[in-house]
């Protein structure tokens, strides 16, 4: 794990700790911090030191347009939309037996929310103007710098998500208290 998390601080052998811990189940982990604090070098630690034979498969919420990020992350059935002219296959799809980490999760639209809440609560999804369901074993790994609690008082996400994604929460410090 040295090779992935470095550091010899008190906070950074508690980080490692738990991302030891958390690697040996397939828990849904919330990573929780400020921007550039290595949420995704945490997320690629936990599936690295897991038992699960697929790839890590990264999503930024963020950086995907709202109204392309169903189809990046349920995939597509061909004729779906305009411009669907072949089957594609989704995020979840590719992280079947891996992990699927979904950073910046608090900037994903509330539309969105309802149908990934059904993908965890089912483990199968559905692709965008699909039928069948899907039936998929990854874990999820979840992260946001934001104040996920102050945005589900304001209406912009669901609480009973937060619960779902929030099994196995870790808080990482900003790299000046992990010198």
């Amino acid at each position: 794990m040295t090779e992935i998390i470095k550091g010899k601080s008190e906070a950074t052998q508690e980080l490692k700790k738990l991302v030891q811990m958390v690697s040996q189940s397939n828990s849904t982990v919330l990573l929780r911090g400020e921007t550039g604090c290595g949420k995704d070098v945490v997320a690629r630690a936990i599936h690295q030191f897991s038992k699960r034979s697929g790839d890590l498969i990264n999503v930024n919420c963020a950086a995907i347009p709202s109204e392309l990020l169903e189809s990046e992350l349920f995939g597509h059935e061909k004729g779906a939309f305009t411009g669907a002219d072949a089957k594609r296959q989704g995020r979840f799809e590719a992280s079947d037996n891996g992990t699927l980490f979904l950073d910046e999760i608090g900037d994903m639209p509330l539309p969105l929310q309802a149908k990934l809440l059904r993908a965890i609560e089912t483990r199968s999804i559905q692709r965008v103007g699909g039928k069948n369901e899907i039936k998929l074993n990854l874990r999820l790994v979840c992260a946001t710098h934001q104040n996920i609690e102050k945005k589900i008082d304001e209406g912009h996400f669901r609480a009973d998500l937060f619960y779902r994604i929030n099994v196995f929460p870790i808080e990482i410090h900003s790299l000046s208290e992990r010198r």
